[in-house]
């Protein structure tokens, strides 16, 4: 397993080192926001990110909105910062977990343990007939894959990574937007879903009325 931890305190960096080695995992040391992106962009076998806040050159929890959000690397905070508000923040935006210095080392490897256990058991995600593969973004039905276009595929991983949970018509709009930079209408999302249902063929997204989608785990 491979994890990324970008701190810049040397005592805590030492401590996690010896850790995370003891308990065969690799682990990556960046310091700063600029190394950590370049990094994050030329890497793809990243488990789970340890991300401080404070940083020497920004703000790890804007280093997390621009870069690793969309990666969905599960991520731990490590904060100073106990306020309520600073924690509902990190988590509403996606982050997997936090935890304020200072901080029991084994107690973040539990933690880490745990996440990257249910990561594991998580990685493919079976519905009825349906599988999707969260790492590969394979879809299939039984054992043949459901060819999908770029854009439906993105559709189908944002309704699995929100599995259980209501994902609006707003949301998905403005996440076309975000993938294709041209102009959508509320249409164009009915258009979408229509053709990825048809294509797979087992009723698993469920539309909730004036609201949006949700596929459901069995």
């Amino acid at each position: 397993m491979n994890i990324l931890l970008v701190e810049d305190t040397e005592s805590i960096i030492k401590g996690l080192t010896y850790s995370f080695e003891k308990n065969n995992y690799k682990l990556t040391v960046k310091n700063n926001i600029k190394d950590s992106k370049e990094y994050l962009l030329n890497n793809s076998d990243i488990d789970l990110i340890i991300l401080d806040i404070t940083l020497p050159d920004g703000n790890g929890f804007e280093l997390f909105k621009t870069t690793i959000k969309n990666t969905s690397i599960p991520t731990i905070f490590l904060t100073a910062n106990d306020e309520e508000d600073e924690i509902v923040k990190c988590l509403n935006e996606g982050a997997e977990d936090y935890i304020t210095k200072p901080f029991s080392t084994k107690e973040l490897m539990a933690r880490v343990n745990r996440i990257l256990l249910r990561s594991k058991k998580k990685s493919i995600i079976k519905i009825n007939d349906i599988s999707f593969d969260m790492d590969k973004l394979v879809l299939k039905k039984e054992d043949t894959v459901i060819e999908l276009t770029a854009l439906e595929l993105k559709i189908v991983n944002l309704l699995f990574n929100n599995l259980n949970k209501v994902v609006s018509r707003n949301v998905i709009l403005d996440k076309i937007w975000e993938w294709t930079g041209n102009y959508v209408d509320d249409h164009t999302v009915t258009v979408y879903m229509r053709r990825i249902r048809e294509k797979i063929g087992t009723d698993i997204i469920t539309t909730i009325k004036g609201m949006g989608y949700r596929i459901d785990e069995e």
